[in-house]
């Protein structure tokens, strides 16, 4: 392959051909960004107030958060777009329903499955850090007056948020990965792009090189916000040397 089929396949990857009829969104890179950013967004966002359900003192309520994050879990990412994208579409209520435009749409399927499933993986990361708040804040938020809603809002989220951060990056670097699956639905995310690559040119090397190379940067630029993060709000519990 020359040089040139080569550079033409590597701008391919950063290519902004419209792919989804609703939304417009663009192939290779910016389709992965997308399907990474938004469901990221919601999926915290969800997230906190599931986390506080699920260690809710009604068993109830934490029940059914747990049943949701355990099936989410518990079942693979691709088995899940595909009983949304395919799966749905065999019932007549989703057919007759407003919803129908968006869940025939292969982009809106991946956002909805990404989103519930990152949901799923944060409600339980942040769960668990609520679970380990020292006990003497809690003391001490109390001791001072405030309300329930005071001392989740000012104590316990910050808190839980702080110490959730070296978790939380492993989810969304997951999640960068499970985005690949796409490709399997029609869109033409990185891996997408290097698929049909592969079939127009029969070289599954080079192309599938340059998709990782791509994941590579993206998973090395996330890990260095991510410690950024961790240096500015987590300085607090390094360990400091007595000399």
């Amino acid at each position: 392959m020359s040089m040139d089929e080569l550079l033409t396949e590597l701008a391919s990857f950063f290519g902004g051909s419209a792919d989804s009829a609703l939304f417009g969104t663009s192939d290779g890179l910016v389709l992965t960004l997308l399907l990474l950013a938004i469901p990221v967004t919601l999926g915290l966002v969800l997230s906190i107030p599931l986390a506080f359900a699920r260690n809710s003192a009604r068993r109830w309520i934490a029940k059914q958060v747990w049943m949701y994050t355990y099936l989410f879990r518990g079942t693979p990412m691709l088995v899940q777009l595909f009983l949304i994208y395919y799966g749905l579409a065999q019932f007549d209520i989703v057919r007759d329903s407003s919803l129908w435009d968006y869940l025939r749409d292969p982009y809106c399927c991946a956002l909805l499955t990404f989103t519930l499933n990152t949901t799923a993986y944060t409600t339980e990361i942040l769960a668990g850090q609520i679970r380990r708040i020292d006990w003497r804040e809690i003391e001490a938020a109390q001791s001072l007056g405030m309300s329930r809603w005071q001392m989740n809002r000012r104590i316990v989220l910050p808190s839980a948020l702080r110490r959730a951060l070296p978790a939380y990056s492993n989810e969304v670097i997951m999640l960068l990965h499970g985005t690949s699956i796409v490709s399997l639905v029609t869109l033409t995310d990185i891996t997408g792009v290097a698929r049909h690559i592969y079939s127009d040119t029969y070289n599954p090397f080079q192309p599938f090189i340059i998709a990782g190379a791509i994941y590579l940067l993206l998973t090395w630029a996330i890990t260095r916000v991510f410690l950024k993060m961790e240096q500015r709000w987590l300085a607090f519990l390094k360990p400091r040397l007595i000399l």
